[in-house]
């Protein structure tokens, strides 16, 4: 795992990566945008309720919480984005990868709809998963690994099932998660870890496709699928 880790961050950087980086870079800071206009309408909303409006104090320190409540908002929601990010451009990504480890294993491109379709389930997941994580940011002890856990939970599930769907039918692409949830987890847990650094975090869906396909070859071939890849 440590190994596929390396070699996908530094695939990252390779010329086909590179045609897909400002695409997924600037698709994530699209919808990064959107959502930080939403949010400041709702801040501007709360700041205009009649409690604030009587009392600057009150509309000073609501407008310094909502600020910082704004910049942490965004960090949780880095991972729907990711899983986003991910349906438009996963397969093209991933054939690159499968294509450099062997030509003759490469796996088949689902159809963009499904594809879409499985991100923005598991982006909608990962959203109300960050919601409940981001309640628990005041609980001490509580809040990092939440935040950590549930998105690891996430990314090794998520990113298993777009790299395995290439090779095997959905069914046996949960059979084989299922069987595999520990190793999954803490290929998760790297890709989580990336979310703590501001700007890798943008990184996200170009890393979690170079080293989920690896990871995901990997398990294909230990469970004997060696003819599929």
């Amino acid at each position: 795992m440590f190994d596929a880790a390396l070699a996908a961050a530094a695939q990252i950087f390779t010329p086909p990566f590179r045609k897909v980086l400002f695409k997924t870079l600037a698709l994530t800071l699209a919808l990064l945008a959107l959502a930080w206009v939403g949010l400041e309408k709702l801040l501007v909303a709360a700041l205009a309720l009649p409690i604030a409006a009587p009392y600057p104090f009150v509309t000073a320190i609501l407008s310094f919480v909502g600020g910082v409540g704004l910049v942490i908002g965004l960090a949780f929601l880095v991972t729907p984005v990711s899983f986003l990010v991910a349906g438009f451009f996963f397969d093209e990504l991933a054939e690159h990868v499968e294509i450099e480890l062997d030509p003759a294993g490469a796996g088949r491109a689902m159809p963009l709809g499904d594809a879409a379709w499985v991100a923005v389930q598991f982006a909608a997941l990962a959203l109300a998963v960050n919601l409940v994580a981001l309640l628990l940011l005041f609980v001490p002890g509580v809040n990092a690994l939440a935040f950590f856990g549930a998105n690891a939970y996430l990314f090794g599930r998520g990113y298993f099932e777009l790299a395995a769907l290439r090779h095997l039918p959905a069914p046996e692409v949960a059979r084989l998660r299922r069987a595999n949830e520990p190793q999954l987890f803490v290929a998760g847990l790297v890709m989580a870890a990336m979310l703590a650094v501001p700007f890798v975090n943008l990184l996200t869906p170009l890393f979690g496709t170079a080293f989920m396909v690896r990871l995901t070859r990997s398990i294909l071939i230990r469970s004997g699928y060696r003819a599929n890849v």
